[in-house]
């Protein structure tokens, strides 16, 4: 499994128009939903600067996305063009292959 990370900084008013379209059934992970291998999007908010966002796409794999790129070029292409006027600026900063997990035991269990 991958996980491809991007940061973006969002102009302040914008920011509910990103939220939308970068959120859970929001048109960017709409847009992957039908390619196989891909696990879903990810919209993180920084907690100190509201305007700063992490997204994370899981893919089962590099090949996984490569093809739905190639599929889906024209339409990723063109909602990234239309979505770029909320942003000052959109960084890839990588693609991590998933080592492994950990869990987190409830409350008062052992």
């Amino acid at each position: 499994m991958i996980e491809i990370i991007w940061e973006y900084i969002v102009k302040e008013e914008a920011l509910g128009q990103f939220e939308l379209a970068y959120g859970p059934g929001g048109a960017w992970s709409g847009l992957f939903s039908r390619s196989p291998g891909f696990r879903g999007l990810t919209l993180l908010r920084d907690a100190e600067r509201p305007c700063r966002f992490l997204s994370v796409d899981v893919w089962d794999s590099i090949e996984h996305r490569e093809r739905a790129l190639a599929e889906h070029g024209a339409d990723y292409a063109k909602l990234d063009s239309s979505f770029a006027k909320w942003t000052d600026s959109e960084t890839e900063l990588g693609v991590f292959v998933v080592r492994g997990g950990a869990g987190v035991r409830p409350l008062g269990r052992r």
